[in-house]
């Protein structure tokens, strides 16, 4: 973090900053511990040519998150724009491993979090991001529609312009839709973090679960659940819990899949050929 940032956050906080310390801040972002004589604070910093309105979209969601009063984010302190893009500045949570109750904790809290719907559609109030990508959210009142056209069909638009898949490796609206409404039940809208999976959620040190990193819209419940279980799943007390509260329908395993396919192309959209082939074997698995 250079000095003119720092002088600026001093600022901005009415503190004095007596140390500067790098630590992850995702795959998108520089991020900060700052410490001052009283307070934690975490900083991130992006200056791509979007940082403004992918950290404005991120202070939303957290604040949509917390106004349910039924799981834990970071409060934010500050978000800013800077010359070339912004800054973001959050309650510090120091993490800690969680054991087998305090994911159970999350498991319960989760599912709170997921039984708020708001509204009767799916979609969100503005676009927002999905790590540096941006995401639609569009509103519509039928999920295999809004999952389709906002989800799916944007990510795979993009890897054909950017040469990840080929044109003829692409389904045709017609056939996603056919394909996710049979598959897809009648659900009501729940508030989703968008993005769950094991480095976007926080266990403090007092055993409190926290999220953070959303990319949060009104969607099915099974979309985060989904993407939990994509790189090794969390511990088995989690799901337990979290079933406690939705019991299942029938279908999940063949609906994971599909929600998967959205953050694997997502990945491969981000990150390149290592992705193609878990994409294409569900393309041609369910279409």
């Amino acid at each position: 973090m250079d000095n003119h940032l720092k002088d600026h956050i001093e600022y901005l906080l009415c503190v004095n900053i007596e140390g500067v310390r790098s630590v992850s801040g995702g795959d998108t972002s520089q991020g900060y511990l700052l410490e001052t004589e009283s307070e934690l604070f975490f900083c991130k910093v992006n200056h791509a040519d979007q940082a403004d309105t992918l950290f404005l979209a991120e202070k939303k969601a957290l604040e949509a998150i917390a106004s349910t009063k039924t799981i834990a984010v970071p409060k934010v302190v500050l978000c800013e724009v800077l010359d070339k893009g912004g800054f973001l500045v959050m309650q510090y949570i120091a993490p800690k491993r969680a054991s087998p109750q305090e994911m159970e904790h999350f498991g319960h809290q989760l599912a709170q979090l997921h039984q708020n719907s708001a509204t009767d559609t799916f979609g969100w109030e503005a676009d927002n991001y999905i790590g540096s990508l941006p995401q639609s959210n569009k509103v519509n009142s039928d999920w295999a529609k809004f999952y389709v056209a906002e989800r799916l069909l944007p990510q795979l638009r993009l890897a054909a312009d950017e040469k990840r898949l080929l044109d003829d490796e692409i389904p045709s609206e017609k056939t996603l839709l056919k394909a996710c409404q049979t598959l897809f039940p009648v659900v009501k809208p729940s508030l989703l973090h968008g993005d769950l999976w094991s480095g976007n959620y926080i266990i403090s040190q007092d055993g409190q679960p926290y999220l953070i990193d959303p990319a949060t819209y009104y969607g099915h419940h099974e979309v985060d659940i989904a993407m939990t279980r994509l790189f090794g799943g969390f511990d088995t007390s989690f799901y337990g819990a979290y079933n406690e509260h939705f019991p299942q329908i029938g279908g999940e395993e063949e609906r994971k899949d599909i929600y998967q396919l959205y953050f694997l192309l997502v990945h491969l959209n981000l990150f390149g050929k290592s992705y193609y082939r878990p994409v294409k074997d569900l393309l041609n698995r369910y279409f």
